[in-house]
C-alpha cells in the first residue's frame, strides 16, 4: 500500500521520508520528481514471537511512502496525480518554529496550512470531476447508458460537495455511485492521516480527530541512540512508550484498514498484511497464490494463547489450536499454518 506524503514547502516531508525509510531526496531532487521508500511497521508481537522461536529471519510488515511535490498556494498541481494514485493521504503540516527554516507564508500557522492543503485537494478533484461531466455530455449523443447515468448522478453530487471545499470521504454514496467515482481516482475519497510536525513542547497537544503529532528533531535524536536500553530510557524521559515514527507508521497502517497475521518457525517469523475482514483463503494467497487456489483449511492459534502457553505444543495440548475453513474471517494477530493441495 502506498502512502502519499503531501504538504507545503518546508513542512518536513523530506525529513520524515528519510527518517521513516532511509531514502534521502538528493539536493538535485527535481520539483516534480517522486521519491518512494519502504518503512517497516515495527510490531512488538513480531519481536515477542521472535524471542520464542529464535528464527534465522524476522520479517515485519511494510508501508510504502511516496514523497510528492510541494503544494503551493497559487502554484501548479504537479503533486495531484501522485497523491490520487496512492491509497492513503498523509498530510504533513508544519507546527515547529525555526528561524533557520523559512515558511512560504511568512509565519507558522498549522490551522491555516491544513485548510490550504485540503482546499487545494478539493479544488483539484472539483476540476477533474467537472471535466468528466463535460465528456459525459458529449457521450450522451451516442445514446443512453445506465452506467453513465449512475456516474453522472454521483459526479453532480460530488461537484456540489467539492465546490464548498469539503471532502468526499464521508459523503454517503451508494455502492454503484462509489464504484463509478473510484474509476475517476478522486483524492478526497481516500482516507487521510494528518501529521503535525511540531516542537517537543507540543507533542502532547490535541490536534483533533484523525491527527498525529511527531517532532522530527526528537526522532533524529531517538534514531541516533543505538543502545536499546538507553533508547527506552530516553523515550521514558520524554513520556513516550515508542518512537513517534513507529506510532505514525502504525497509525497509517491502521488508517488503511490493514491488519497482520503471522507465520512462525525456526526459519522465519513473519508478519503478513491483509485487509480487515479478509477470509482465510485470501490470507493464504498473500503467502503464495497456490495456497489460495488449493486451500483446504487453516490451523489458527491466537497470539495471546501462544504467549500465555509458551509454545505451540502447549497451546495444542490445551485444545486451543483451531481448525478453520474457507469462510473463516481472519483476526488481527492470528498465527497460521495453512493446509492446501494443488
Amino acid at each position: 500500500m502506498r502512502i502519499a506524503l503531501v504538504g507545503l514547502p518546508q513542512a518536513g516531508k523530506r525529513t520524515l521520508l528519510a527518517l521513516l525509510t532511509g531514502r534521502v531526496a538528493p539536493d538535485t531532487h527535481k520539483v516534480a520528481e517522486v521519491i518512494e521508500g519502504n518503512a517497516l511497521v515495527r510490531d512488538p508481537r513480531v519481536d515477542r514471537l521472535a524471542e520464542l522461536f529464535r528464527p534465522r529471519k524476522i520479517t515485519y510488515a511494510e508501508n510504502s511512502f511516496v514523497l510528492c511535490p510541494d503544494v503551493e498556494d497559487g502554484g501548479g498541481r504537479e503533486w495531484y496525480d501522485d497523491v490520487r494514485t496512492c491509497h492513503l493521504i498523509c498530510l504533513v503540516i508544519r507546527g515547529f518554529r525555526s528561524e533557520q527554516v523559512y515558511h512560504p507564508a511568512g509565519s507558522v500557522d498549522p490551522a491555516r496550512d491544513q485548510a490550504l492543503i485540503e482546499t487545494e485537494l478539493a479544488l483539484a478533484d472539483l476540476e477533474r470531476a467537472m471535466n468528466r461531466l463535460l465528456r459525459i455530455e458529449k457521450e450522451k449523443k451516442a445514446g443512453p447508458s445506465a452506467a453513465r447515468e449512475i456516474e453522472e448522478r454521483a459526479l453532480r453530487r460530488a461537484v456540489e460537495v467539492l465546490d464548498t471545499g469539503a471532502w468526499l470521504t464521508n459523503e454517503p454514496f451508494d455502492a454503484d455511485e462509489r464504484r463509478a467515482l473510484n474509476t475517476l481516482g478522486l483524492a478526497t475519497l481516500l482516507p487521510v492521516l494528518r501529521v503535525f510536525n511540531v516542537d517537543e513542547a507540543d507533542l502532547d497537544r490535541d490536534h483533533g480527530p484523525g491527527a498525529f503529532a511527531v517532532a522530527a528533531q526528537i526522532e533524529r535524536e531517538i534514531l541516533a541512540i543505538a543502545d536499546p536500553t538507553e533508547r527506552r530510557e530516553y523515550l521514558h524521559a520524554l513520556g513516550l512508550d515508542a518512537p513517534g515514527l513507529d506510532r505514525m507508521n502504525q497509525a497509517a497502517y491502521e488508517a488503511l484498514g490493514l491488519m497482520s497475521f503471522y507465520t512462525v518457525g525456526k526459519d522465519e517469523v513473519r508478519a503478513w498484511t491483509i485487509r480487515r475482514g479478509s477470509r482465510a483463503p485470501v490470507a493464504g494467497g498473500k503467502i503464495h497464490s497456490d495456497i489460495e487456489r488449493g486451500f483446504i483449511r487453516v490451523e489458527v492459534i491466537k497470539y495471546d494463547d501462544l504467549i500465555a502457553a509458551g509454545s505451540e505444543k502447549a497451546v495444542k495440548d490445551q485444545g486451543k489450536a483451531q481448525l478453520r475453513g474457507k469462510e473463516y474471517e481472519m483476526s488481527d494477530g492470528d498465527i497460521c499454518h495453512f493446509l492446501f493441495n494443488v
